[in-house]
């Protein structure tokens, strides 16, 4: 009876294997491949029982890889037409072989069965675990069959490495019964290995997402600060063509004003009228265009909060900076400092936005200085916010500036933060 179980169980095992590899590589997409599939594999449980009467259990075990996972190999190639990753469909089923084995040894030694038991277990337990693995593991697993040979190869690497020590520690050799330190350390050594890469590899990956949010979010940045600057124009149009169409009539009232000798009555409607008409064009500051936009349209923003923007400086037209790199700078350094003050001006306090550039060997230096209210937290030097969607700003602002190989400093001097920025 014990014969028979064993035999079920290793024509179970076949099948088990075989059905996870087809299913991790998509190989089973078409009835026809289906049917190639069943043929082949029903032909591999002759082969191996020809092996198994023919040389017996022990020599059929050594040569369980040519007898079963190379044809297989060679059935998923053809049926796939690739190779790398039906081979490691082929492993990583291997590997899943032993939830089912490991299983049946937890249950021989709460039960103190011997070999026969086990196998029992092993042969119960292989539809279930079958049906579990296909639904909830394959599907993802198969989408990383689409992905490059690089990320391929990482996946594949612990069911390699695994599949190497079972064959050389446990069937040519008995390394692993010996009770070797070596070997039976191998696989938590590895285990470990793995793990650290996972973290090199996350950390990795994280820093790149976080480049591409500072990315994003600079775009943003970009268009809405781009936005502005067209709503600004489109304002500043349609004024001065409400100008051009009152101008007749403030022709006709200064007119009479003169004819009737109000000469500082004239002359006080002229002021005024060029007053409204300066304050609704873009201010200039420097050279720099960009520049100029930025702080002009942060100057509107801020003087109709109630806060004041001073700015001294010099910057040519051209420097080495890119516009956008520029306008990501301002643009968050402004849109922190306007944040800051906001509380503050609500609150009818006094409050200026003090901002100092200049350009000197290739080199821009810049200092914005602003007041503020509650306590700034800082970490490693870093102003940080838990507000959520604050805290990016600074963010891009040192990556700005760590690429362009220059330094930043945020601090807090007398309910002033201050930061200043070469690069």
């Amino acid at each position: 009876m014990s014969f028979w179980i064993s035999l079920l169980n290793n024509v179970s095992v076949s099948f088990f294997g075989g059905i996870l590899s087809a299913s991790f590589c998509d190989a089973l997409d078409t009835r026809k491949k289906r049917w190639i599939f069943v043929c082949c594999m029903l032909l591999f449980p002759l082969l191996q029982g020809l092996v198994y009467f023919r040389w017996g259990s022990e020599f059929m075990r050594e040569i369980y890889p040519l007898v079963v996972h190379f044809p297989l190999l060679l059935l998923l190639y053809a049926l796939t037409g690739r190779l790398l990753w039906p081979l490691f469909s082929i492993l990583t089923a291997y590997l899943c072989c032993q939830l089912r084995r490991w299983i049946a040894l937890f249950a021989v030694a709460v039960l103190s069965g011997g070999q026969p038991m086990q196998d029992f277990f092993e042969l119960l337990l292989t539809l279930p675990l079958l049906l579990f693995l296909l639904h909830y593991s394959s599907p993802l697993v198969r989408q990383l069959s689409g992905y490059p040979a690089k990320t391929q190869c990482q996946f594949g690497a612990i069911p390699v490495v695994y599949y190497i020590f079972d064959y050389v520690t446990s069937v040519y050799t008995d390394l692993l019964a010996s009770g070797n330190p070596v070997v039976v350390e191998f696989m938590p050594f590895v285990c470990c290995a793995a793990y650290l890469v996972f973290l090199l590899y996350n950390s990795v990956k994280e820093r790149t997402q976080n480049q591409l949010k500072q990315a994003q979010k600079s775009l943003g940045i970009q268009l809405n600060q781009a936005v502005r600057e067209i709503d600004a124009l489109r304002e500043s149009q349609m004024l001065a063509s409400q100008y051009r169409h009152d101008m007749r009539h403030h022709l006709q009232y200064v007119s009479a004003c003169i004819e009737n000798g109000q000469e500082e009555q004239a002359q006080a409607y002229i002021s005024g009228i060029c007053k409204e008409i300066e304050a609704q064009k873009v201010e200039r500051y420097c050279e720099n265009e960009a520049a100029n936009l930025i702080l002009s349209a942060f100057a509107g923003r801020a003087r109709k909060e109630g806060i004041e923007i001073k700015v001294k400086g010099s910057l040519p037209a051209f420097i080495l900076i890119s516009d956008s790199d520029l306008c990501v700078l301002l643009s968050n350094a402004l849109e922190n400092a306007l944040h800051a003050c906001q509380p503050l001006a609500a609150a009818k306090e006094t409050c200026v936005i003090d901002v100092q550039f200049y350009n000197r060997d290739g080199r821009l230096f810049l200092q914005i200085e602003n007041p503020c209210g509650d306590h700034i937290p800082f970490e490693n030097g870093i102003p940080v916010s838990h507000e959520p969607g604050h805290g990016i700003g600074v963010q891009s602002i040192c990556a700005i500036v760590e690429r362009y190989g220059g330094m930043c400093t945020f601090l807090v001097q007398n309910h002033h933060f201050i930061l200043r920025l070469s690069l």
